[in-house]
């Protein structure tokens, strides 16, 4: 399953790898694809949408799903 998640507040590199970590750690995500120019992330795998957005908003932005 593929979700997207709106990400606002990368402004950079880093904030899309900081972003694509966070995802990366919750339990279920098989792929993550960020892009800030878009506001964006995509997870692929069966994690749970209040994870995804919670870890995003841990590391310091503001995501919905």
């Amino acid at each position: 399953m593929a979700l997207t998640i709106t990400v606002t507040g990368m402004s950079c590199e880093h904030c899309e790898q900081t972003v694509t970590e966070a995802l990366e750690d919750v339990a279920g995500v098989t792929s993550v694809s960020v892009d800030r120019e878009a506001q964006q992330a995509t997870v692929e795998g069966d994690a749970d949408p209040d994870a995804l957005v919670a870890a995003v908003e841990d590391a310091g932005y503001e995501a919905s799903a």
